[in-house]
């Protein structure tokens, strides 16, 4: 015996109390819900949200200031439908749902979506699904003659501003906007770890994440890309830079 369908008025009832919860002072509150037990809901539900955005992204509220933060969040919780049931996913979800709407909402902080792109990639990285060290590799490798390989579980983030180093008492002006790197990566006592990156070291963490080429390899590309004049000292550099990061847990 097939179940019977819905009733209508229930599901715009439904309806109607989620449009409320999402927008408590632009929606109607629902016929027949009491206006105490209404607030209950809306409050609830939204401190959650924000509780979940406040662990990743401490320092952007810091930012803004509780006014604008508020408004930011409230915004985003009428607006925007998750794609993902996953709590862990909702700051992803609130940074995709922002990025086009940067500019517009905060013309004077054209580094905000930079800086929260930063908190948000350890975040990523912390429960990032792969293994820390890929199976099956020795750890005394020849890095140059053979491939290296990054850290499964490493994101490498360029940005335009230096976001590091952004904070309530420092704001990046115009005039700092540049190219900046990064590696965040788990090393093996599952910490999130942040390296600075020259653009020489970025260059390198591109081709061993997206070539298969030997540090060597990568090294001459990378020397034959800035027409220099002495390529064995190029190589000689990456030979000292995969070691640095092979002993910071970053590539293998």
């Amino acid at each position: 015996m097939s179940a019977s369908p819905e009733p209508h008025d229930f599901r715009a009832f439904q309806a109607s109390l989620a449009a409320r919860i999402r927008d408590p002072r632009g929606q109607p509150r629902p016929p027949g819900v009491p206006a105490r037990r209404m607030r209950v809901y809306e409050e609830l539900l939204y401190n959650n949200l924000e509780g979940f955005l406040l662990a990743c992204f401490p320092i952007t509220r810091r930012l803004l200031g509780a006014r604008a933060w508020r408004a930011m969040v409230r915004r985003f919780f009428a607006e925007h439908r998750s794609h993902s049931p996953l709590f862990r996913d909702i700051p992803g979800e609130f940074l995709a749902w922002f990025e086009p709407l940067a500019e517009a909402l905060f013309p004077k902080r054209p580094y905000l979506y930079d800086f929260m792109h930063y908190e948000w990639v350890e975040l990523a990285v912390s429960v990032a699904e792969e293994e820390v060290v890929p199976p099956g590799l020795e750890p005394g490798r020849e890095l140059l003659a053979e491939r290296p390989r990054l850290n499964p579980t490493a994101r490498l983030a360029g940005y335009s501003y230096p976001v590091h180093r952004i904070r309530p008492r420092y704001r990046p002006k115009g005039t700092d906007k540049g190219a900046y790197w990064y590696l965040v990566y788990r090393d093996a006592a599952h910490a999130v770890r942040f390296i600075v990156l020259n653009p020489l070291s970025a260059r390198l963490l591109e081709l061993i994440r997206d070539t298969d080429l030997t540090g060597r390899a990568a090294m001459l590309r990378i020397a034959d890309e800035m027409n220099h004049e002495n390529p064995d000292l190029i190589v000689e550099m990456g030979r000292n830079l995969l070691e640095k990061l092979r002993h910071a847990g970053a590539v293998y």
